[in-house]
């Protein structure tokens, strides 16, 4: 059961990954196209500041679903490194309660800021603007869900414990050093 939930989390999580990918895509695009119709073109767009602006959140809020399945946004290395390995399960549940109980606050207001704002529309588009506030409660939702897939792999084994994937391995810091070595030789001379 674990395994098809750690499945089925990590498909979600890799479409809001892409899709996030994509709302950057469209975000760059249309500040270029923003900045060519305004500067090149002398006759600015009306939309598509309000639309590269709102692309942009929907790509963070996505996008941390896939940071936090990651480990990248919850690792403060220097904790893993002073306290004990026996520890390091205890953190890594700790960082994942205040997560999820940051993260649910952040669906709940956001579900709620989102009904409020359906009758508002955007400005040079006509959508209403509850399509971008909802970027908040979905971000957070997919958010949790990868918190809860990452701290449950862990604890049944399937994952490492604490940021494994941060740490250099030794063939790679010995080469950085002797690149370091050569720098300050080359500086010397």
């Amino acid at each position: 059961m674990l395994d098809l939930f750690l499945r089925f989390e990590r498909a979600l999580s890799q479409c809001a990954l892409y899709v996030a990918v994509l709302m950057l895509i469209v975000s760059v695009s249309l500040a270029f196209y923003q900045v060519l119709t305004r500067f090149v073109l002398d006759a600015p767009s009306t939309w598509s500041e309000v639309m590269a602006r709102s692309s942009m959140i929907w790509c963070v809020f996505l996008g941390a679903a896939a940071c936090f399945r990651g480990g990248y946004m919850m690792a403060v290395e220097a904790i893993y490194n002073l306290v004990p390995e026996t520890a390091i399960k205890w953190i890594e549940v700790l960082i994942a309660i205040c997560c999820l109980i940051v993260l649910m606050v952040l669906v709940v207001y956001g579900t709620q800021m989102t009904l409020r704002v359906s009758s508002q529309k955007l400005s040079g588009v006509g959508i209403t603007i509850a399509w971008i506030y909802a970027a908040i409660p979905v971000g957070a939702a997919f958010s949790s869900l990868s918190v809860a897939a990452r701290l449950l792999a862990q604890l049944s084994g399937r994952e490492a414990l604490g940021v494994a994937d941060a740490e250099v391995p030794e063939a790679v810091s010995s080469v950085q050093s002797d690149d370091m070595k050569n720098d300050t030789e080359k500086v010397r001379s």
